[in-house]
């Protein structure tokens, strides 16, 4: 039995055991988040419930369990119409239920505000509009194609505002840079600049009034639908997001409605307090959050770790720093958020804003929160991983290459940068793997230097100057965390809960997939037979 201890085999089963328990906790969260996120966007059928005391509910079954304080079997229902029952979710005993259909009328409605509406069609009365369909529901159908399509025109009048908005504020910021150099100074270049924005705000008038027209006439198209217990309720069609039949729609139908709700996950706005709609600014505000993270984290590390490895000596010094990073990878996000905060908001923006655009005081520019000092913090956060997986690459490479390459007359910097670096560009992908991984999850920090709720533009347009380092920004992280937390209808923001969770795995896998592709592919090309 001593033989066996001492040979190390129970050790190498139980880190084996180990790492299998950890995969399988690791497979299991992720399998119980693809199946909630997955499974919200299936179109689900509206089940109406004939009740023992005369009346009847509608909606779609989201739980089933037994009552904690009778036992009885209960399911939970969500049958929306929040503006009508002030509630999205309602628990009913099966031992209260006469009988249960799926009426094939039964119409699911999703709308820009209070949820979804289950009912019935009446009629729809189409103002201004030519229909030629009669059947109730066809005829909705095709005034919401006509609908649709007036509201497609006013998005491109309200993109023309958004861009004359743009021209209007580059101008008055001229503006006041002008002034505050001085008035008479610059009079006749202030007089161009004011007649110009007059023009401009002229133009924005117009099209405000124009959308504002279309709007007030297409408004007036309604449908008038009942809902289960009878009453009745006029919805304009432009309130309409998506009109579904679920209890009559085909398999391929189903399929057809899904794949339109992954479009308007990744491509569309957030609305309904963040609970409804799509998510595309907080995917591209988490996205360009890493990439400019990883910009500014891999050379400093790497610039680090290549000083303290090559060229600083042995000394007390050299360790005390190798004691600070190995101590600052384990140091708290939110104090990486405060130190943020002080030194990148409040000291270097504070000194920008009061030299370069003192103008604009006491509104800041770079003096507050933004996705430049987001980036910049997360780079502190994670630069010490990227320190210390550059380092050991660097020792793991044999002295005897360090030397062939000196006696063959190379330099000490063209030996680090023809032999050592490519050597150990693994090591330095790994580092910076890592480092990815952690930034995109790290949320705390983000909260006090540049994330926030909703981001109404995004830090990336094709206005000048395209890339907009002192915007605000929307992370998934924190769209988790506000949509989880925050929401006054915690049931109904569930499933949102659960799709953001899965897209942010899905971005830290791509990226991290394709960082260890390149890994491979860099070590395949750089191993020798030495190591």
């Amino acid at each position: 039995m001593k033989t066996f201890w001492k040979t190390g085999e129970p050790y190498v089963l139980v880190t084996g055991s180990a790492l299998a328990i950890i995969l399988v906790m690791s497979l299991t969260l992720v399998g119980v988040v693809m199946t909630n996120g997955l499974g919200y966007f299936w179109p689900q059928a509206l089940v109406r419930f004939e009740m023992k005391d005369g009346s009847a509910v509608l909606g779609q079954i989201t739980q089933q369990e037994k009552n904690p304080i009778s036992g009885i079997r209960r399911l939970q229902m969500k049958i929306g119409n929040r503006d009508v029952f002030g509630q999205d979710f309602r628990w009913i005993d099966e031992k209260d239920i006469a009988s249960r259909t799926q009426p094939a009328d039964a119409v699911l409605l999703e709308r820009r505000e209070h949820g979804n509406y289950f009912g019935y069609l009446q009629g729809v009365t189409a103002e201004g509009l030519n229909l030629s369909a009669a059947a109730p529901y066809d005829k909705l159908q095709q005034a919401l194609k006509l609908v649709a399509a007036k509201l497609d025109a006013t998005g491109k009048i309200k993109r023309q505002m958004s861009d004359l908005n743009s021209t209007a504020e580059r101008i008055r910021l001229k503006l006041l840079k002008l002034e505050y150099g001085g008035k008479k100074k610059n009079a006749s270049e202030i007089g161009e600049l004011t007649a110009t924005r007059e023009k401009t705000m002229s133009e924005f008038s117009r099209l405000n009034e124009q959308a504002t027209a279309t709007q007030a006439d297409i408004g007036r198209v309604t449908a008038r639908f009942s809902d289960v217990s009878g009453g009745g309720k006029d919805i304009p069609l432009v309130e309409i997001v998506a009109l579904q039949r679920p209890n009559s729609m085909s398999f391929f139908a189903k399929c057809g409605a899904y794949l339109e709700r992954v479009r308007e996950l990744l491509l569309d706005d957030p609305r309904e307090s963040n609970t409804e709609g799509g998510l595309f600014p907080a995917i591209f505000g988490t996205v360009m959050m890493v990439l400019l993270m990883s910009v500014f984290s891999l050379p400093f590390g790497v610039i680090a770790a290549i000083y303290l490895r090559e060229y600083a000596r042995d000394g007390l010094m050299t360790r005390m720093v190798r004691i600070a990073v190995n101590n600052l990878a384990g140091v708290p996000s939110i104090v990486y958020g405060v130190f943020g905060l002080g030194f990148f908001v409040y000291g270097i923006g504070g000194s920008i804003d009061s030299l370069f655009f003192p103008e604009r005081l006491p509104t800041p520019t770079f003096g507050t929160g933004g996705i430049l000092w987001s980036s910049l913090t997360l780079a502190l956060l994670t630069v010490p991983v990227v320190i210390v997986a550059t380092e050991e690459s660097l020792a793991s490479i044999p002295k005897g290459i360090r030397e062939g390459s000196l006696a063959l007359g190379a330099t000490k910097f063209q030996t680090l940068t023809r032999n050592l670096l490519p050597m150990a560009t693994p090591g330095i992908m790994t580092g910076l793997i890592l480092s990815m991984a952690r930034a995109a999850g790290e949320v705390a920090p983000l909260m006090i230097v540049g994330v926030v709720k909703l981001a109404p533009t995004l830090p990336f347009d094709s206005n000048y100057p395209f890339f907009h380092m002192d915007r605000k920004f929307m992370h998934l992280g924190f769209h988790i965390y506000d949509v989880g937390f925050q929401s006054p209808n915690v049931e109904a923001a569930k499933p949102m809960v659960y799709v953001t969770t899965m897209l942010l795995l899905a971005i830290v896998i791509v990226a991290s997939s394709v960082a260890i592709y390149l890994r491979n592919r860099m070590r395949g090309k750089y191993t020798t037979s030495t190591f």
